[in-house]
């Protein structure tokens, strides 16, 4: 599992304007159970997005669709860790064969 951890480099006037292409990019990686959770941060510095990919490679080249990237409004920090311990409901996300 991976963390993608954003953090703004732009105003938020700026980020505003490509929140919704930003949603449309979630809500596509969340139809193919690749994103698991994602929220902004408090204070509203960025995000975090939880993603279950088979390597950091795959987690940058989704990463490279996102339009935060795309338009250099971000900066991106993946960091992989290991599941130890889920909650019964997660556990079927984790082991379920991606599309």
């Amino acid at each position: 599992m991976f963390i993608i951890d954003i953090n703004y480099t732009a105003s938020l006037e700026e980020i505003d304007k490509h929140m919704f292409d930003h949603v449309r990019y979630l809500q596509q990686h969340y139809e193919n159970d690749i994103f698991i959770a994602s929220g902004r941060k408090v204070p509203r510095t960025g995000g975090i997005i939880l993603c279950v990919a088979d390597d950091e490679k795959e987690v940058n080249r989704i990463i490279n669709d996102d339009p935060f990237f795309i338009h250099k409004l971000a900066e991106f920090k993946v960091t992989e860790f290991l599941t130890s311990q889920t909650h019964p409901a997660l556990e079927t996300l984790l082991t379920r064969p991606k599309v």
